[in-house]
């Protein structure tokens, strides 16, 4: 496949967006007292990691290497 500015902008952005649910989910399950809560903030953190995962893998597989890689 040839290499496409718009979609590895498309993947930066989505990974930026994840990146602050992920922030904001840590904090929240830092600052919560109780247990249920802390157990939603983690299911979203771990939710968050995998999203970005995704997007790893699908950069690799439809994306060729960049020279300026992030």
């Amino acid at each position: 496949m040839d290499e496409s500015p718009e979609l590895r902008l498309l993947f930066h952005r989505l990974n930026n967006q994840l990146g602050i649910i992920l922030a904001h989910a840590e904090l929240l399950e830092s600052k919560v007292a109780d247990a249920p809560s802390r157990a939603r903030a983690s299911q979203v953190v771990a939710s968050a990691l995998e999203a970005m995962g995704t997007i790893k893998d699908l950069r690799l597989h439809l994306l060729p290497p960049s020279s300026d890689a992030q």
